[in-house]
């Protein structure tokens, strides 16, 4: 027995010797498997998969009785200990008898004992329950209490239109008491009520939106009136400031000094000093009159929905669509009449915009303000560019350029670029001076064509001022009296106005378009209007209607006006501009209407020397061979003098002196030409001394009459003035010099003949010459002494017709 307690690990026997080394091998290979406890599944899959399953339930049966002598001995090796185990448990079974004896006694005194105790305990846990019952049942009446008073409120709120309190209710019955609801009646109202509530809220305010939007249009367009508006009165103002400015500099500039002006600055309004001073109404109306708490509303209700972004993006695709419509130019009205209109709308438009995105908090971005703005500037663009195009007059162009200008200064108080716009202006400023050129052009013709060629009356003082002083036309500082003729014609203050009227609005259109210094541009235009409209329309009114001394002495008069006009024109020119004086006064350029001047000029020359002929005619009468002098002078130049000295009293009433000088020198020069002319030509076949001497006492008359200009010229110009007639004046001294024949002396000749033609000196030297010394008459006289001045004459003659 004792050694049958060794255990040992009996291996698998060998079978007989009959069988193959092959199925030795398997065996052990399954022994050993299935002793330590391998997966037999290989095993299986090859044996069936030859074919041969007997074999393995051969292996397996002889592995089986192999093991069944190994359980023998392992069994009969322990069972003593087994013996011994059971009958240990054996004397155990009368303690335990007696401890469940024991345990029965305890038990039932126990029961005896606990069983009041146990009725009490069934009390005290029944009213237990009821009490948490009772208090669960105060707890969801009190629950729901709240809830329905939360309710109360938001139907209250609703009523009143006070959504977003309403919708704050609503939100806090949904976090805070939906879920913890114990009546299923009630969470199913919520839950059902809840969403349509929140639905209602917004369709009330998306309809309050709408019907700002369609209100918003209308408001707008006011608010850009008033802008351009309250931009229109400022620059109104600034203009006054600089009129104040010029007319201080003008008395500074004539020293006058007991003339003072005081520039007093007005404080701008509320509006007009930008966008920060309308933030406080950027809820209200405030002094813009404009209401955006519809919107902002609407934002803050969509914002507490959750739904900002889509609100957001429904905001600006409905502003794009208004801007498209507010863009787009009727084509039932005239663009002159909806002008003012359309660029109001869009003004109003983009001012709102702006308290958007100053006040709205994240409404609407500055990025999406500024694409609008790129929108808006490119329509109004294209719509300036078409109507531009279109337009033939100046007035009109200028009308809607001001008011585009005027809304660039608007918009740009809000911090929009308006660049754009000023460039399509500036585009066409070539072809608005080109219609004004032509405007004026009209317009001078008119008030050429209605001249009557007689000095201008002017019988009151505002009379005098309109069309004298306004243009700086006057001589003399001292005021005259009344009725006051005027030396030029009514042509001359017309003109002005319409060259004024010009300028001005040159400097209207060029002023308020981002170019600071553009009064090179203006004076270029003036520049034409005044060569080539004025001057040519005087040069044309000239050669076409005038045919008289009188109209031509007015329209040299006129000349004259219009010379001290010119100057006005540029000093105002410059003062409109912003120009000091003192560049305006170097750049100035010569005096544009020189063609009409000067045709002005010899018109009036002409008639006077055909008026001059008329009375030359009379030289005819002369008798050239006559031994009796003239005491008086010939008849032709009494008849001459007395007309010049007509002409003169009354030319130099209207007349400067300077233009007098001009035409009377012309004049002067003519006599003398005809003179000179008559004496060489065939009227005259010879000439005596005594006719001579007549011309002389002719030229003597002539240089009285200068002599008498002498209150309108001085010593100087009265010398000048002689010199017109120095030809006649030399032929006479050189007949009746002692010796002629120092004519052809280089140096006498230049000192006291240099105006003589040695060809007319030989005409009429020999028209001169005495007859008693030709060749016939020398038979009788053949012994006598020759006259040494006939004998200078004949020597002066023979060289003359030498050199010839």
């Amino acid at each position: 027995m004792q050694s049958s307690k060794v255990r040992r690990k009996v291996g698998p026997t060998t079978a007989g010797a009959g069988i193959d080394t092959a199925e030795k091998l398997d065996e052990l290979l399954i022994s050993s498997a299935i002793c330590n406890g391998e997966d037999l599944g290989p095993f299986v899959r090859k044996t069936f998969g030859t074919g041969k399953p007997e074999t393995l339930l051969h292996h397996l049966k002889f592995f089986a009785r192999s093991k069944e002598s190994e359980i023998e001995e392992v069994c009969k090796a322990h069972y003593q200990d087994f013996i011994h185990a059971v009958d240990d448990l054996k004397s155990l079974l009368s303690d335990v008898e007696s401890l469940k004896s024991a345990l029965s006694d305890s038990n039932s005194k126990l029961q005896s004992v606990a069983a009041p105790l146990l009725s009490s305990l069934d009390s005290l846990v029944e009213a237990q329950t009821v009490s948490k019952n009772v208090d669960l049942a105060i707890g969801a009446v009190t629950h729901c209490v709240r809830v329905m008073e939360l309710v109360s409120r938001a139907n209250q709120h609703l009523q009143s239109g006070n959504f977003y309190m309403a919708l704050k209710c609503v939100d806090s019955i949904e976090s805070d008491f939906m879920e913890k609801t114990p009546s299923s009646t009630l969470k199913r109202m919520l839950e059902k009520r809840i969403p349509e509530i929140r639905s209602y809220v917004e369709r009330k305010v998306m309809k309050e939106f709408q019907d700002w939007m369609v209100e918003i249009r209308v408001v707008s367009r006011n608010l850009g009136q008033l802008a351009i508006g309250e931009a229109s009165a400022a620059r109104q103002r600034e203009e006054e400031l600089r009129i104040k400015q010029r007319q201080a500099e003008e008395q500074s500039r004539l020293s006058l000094r007991d003339c003072v002006y005081a520039l007093n600055e007005e404080e701008d309004d509320e509006f007009g000093s930008g966008p920060e001073s309308s933030d406080a109404g950027s809820s209200g109306g405030g002094l813009l009159g404009f209401d955006l708490t519809p919107l902002y509303r609407a934002y803050h209700i969509h914002q507490t929905l959750s739904l900002e972004d889509g609100f957001k993006q429904y905001y600006l695709e409905n502003r794009k669509l208004q801007l498209r419509n507010d863009s787009q130019v009727s084509s039932m009205t005239p663009f002159l009449e909806s002008h003012q209109t359309f660029f109001a709308q869009i003004a109003g438009f983009f001012i709102v915009e702006d308290r958007v995105l100053r006040t709205g908090g994240s409404l609407i971005s500055k990025l999406e303000v500024e694409f609008l703005w790129d929108v808006a500037v490119t329509n109004m663009c294209a719509v300036l560019e078409d109507q531009f195009s279109r337009m033939q007059t100046a007035n009109h162009l200028l009308l809607i350029k001001d008011y585009v200008s005027l809304l660039g200064v608007s918009l740009r108080r809000y911090g929009y670029t308006v660049d754009s716009l000023l460039e399509v202006l500036s585009k066409h400023r070539d072809k608005y001076h080109e219609l004004l050129l032509s405007d004026c052009r009209k317009q001078i013709t008119e008030a050429l064509s209605a001249d009557k060629f007689e000095q201008m009356l002017m019988k009151k003082e505002y009379e005098y001022s309109m069309n004298v002083l306004s243009f700086q036309l006057q001589t003399s500082d001292i005021v005259p009296a009344f009725p006051y003729i005027a030396p030029f014609s009514t042509t001359v203050p017309d003109c002005c106005r319409i060259v004024r009227s010009f300028i001005e609005d040159s400097v209207s259109f060029m002023s308020h378009g981002g170019q600071l210094d553009f009064y090179d541009v203006v004076k270029k235009y003036l520049d034409r209007l005044l060569g080539e409209v004025l001057d040519e329309a005087l040069l044309k009114l000239i050669n076409t209607s005038v045919h008289g001394v009188s109209q031509a002495m007015q329209v040299a008069a006129n000349m004259a006006v219009f010379e001290r006009a010119c100057d006005f024109f540029f000093r105002h020119a410059a003062q409109l501009s912003g120009v000091p004086m003192r560049m305006a006064e170097r750049g100035r350029r010569h005096f544009p209407l020189t063609k009409a001047q000067n045709a002005a000029e010899d018109t009036l020359s002409g008639l006077l020397k055909k008026k001059i002929d008329g009375f030359m005619t009379l030289i005819e009468n002369v008798n050239w061979t006559s031994e009796d002098i003239p005491q008086g002078g010939n008849e032709y130049m009494n008849e001459v003098l007395i007309y010049l000295e007509t002409l003169v009293s009354t030319a130099q009433q209207i007349l400067p002196a300077k233009v007098l000088k001009r035409v009377l020198r012309d004049v002067l020069a003519h006599i003398s030409e005809k003179i000179v002319g008559t004496l060489c030509g065939d009227l005259v076949k010879r000439l005596s001394m005594a006719a001579i001497k007549g011309v002389d006492v002719d030229i003597q008359l002539l240089d009285s009459f200068t002599e008498q200009l002498t209150p309108l010229l001085t010593d100087k110009e009265a010398k000048e003035m002689k010199t017109a007639f120095v030809e006649i004046r030399q032929m006479v001294n050189l007949l009746l010099s002692s010796h002629p024949e120092n004519f052809v002396n280089p140096v006498i000749r230049e000192r006291s003949y240099n105006a003589l033609d040695y060809r007319k000196v030989a005409t009429v030297s020999e028209k001169f010459r005495d007859p008693s010394d030709s060749i016939f008459g020398t038979f009788g006289t053949r012994g006598s002494r020759q006259n040494p001045k006939n004998k200078s004459l004949d020597a002066l003659i023979k060289r003359l017709k030498d050199v010839s």
